[in-house]
């Protein structure tokens, strides 16, 4: 996948980032990158990364600056510049926010905006419920058009059994197969 324009829409799932990172570098050697973060990647520090500090790496990789706001995302829309959005990592808050229409951070209004322009979305799962409460959304996400999912599988079944997380590895060749309008299967990866 070379010389496309990707949003990256990164949500608070903050053990997953050194998952992404290295998965971003890749994208960003061929591809312009346009980060957009929650509200939470953007101000909240945790045990995994300082915000400040995750903000500084994300803009050095991509040499852009994040999207932060509902104001700024919200151009995405009208502009029509990005081929794809990737949701990685996706929080089950906001898994189920885009199957309920819910539309109140600037990764939400950034995928609101584009899917008006009838283009691809990748979702990243990374949730503790995705087989509990989310369950639900992931089967209806996964049947609307446009939406698509990087293969997934249980990440720590004995401990967590309802936690759900991406194969990273597998990010970029999901998009590539979501830029073209295919479900890179299978899906539910066994563990």
């Amino acid at each position: 996948m070379t010389n496309k324009t990707i949003g990256l829409a990164i949500t608070g799932s903050f053990c997953t980032f050194e998952k992404l990172l290295p998965e971003l570098e890749k994208l960003a050697k061929h591809n312009t990158i346009i980060p957009i973060f929650s509200y939470s990647v953007a101000k909240v520090d945790t045990r995994f990364y300082k915000a400040e500090d995750f903000y500084n790496d994300v803009k050095k990789i991509t040499n852009q600056e994040p999207i932060r706001t509902i104001k700024d995302a919200e151009p995405i829309g009208p502009k029509n510049f990005l081929d794809l959005i990737i949701i990685a990592p996706c929080t089950g808050n906001t898994l189920a926010k885009l199957n309920n229409g819910i539309t109140d951070t600037p990764v939400l209004m950034a995928v609101k905006a584009h899917l008006r322009n009838n283009k691809p979305v990748l979702v990243a799962i990374s949730t503790n419920d995705g087989l509990a409460a989310n369950a639900r959304n992931i089967g209806e996400l996964i049947n609307k058009k446009n939406i698509f999912f990087t293969p997934f599988a249980q990440d720590n079944y004995q401990k967590k059994r309802f936690s759900l997380m991406a194969d990273f590895d597998l990010l970029i060749e999901s998009a590539e197969a979501a830029l073209n309008n295919q479900q890179l299967q299978p899906v539910l990866k066994g563990v």
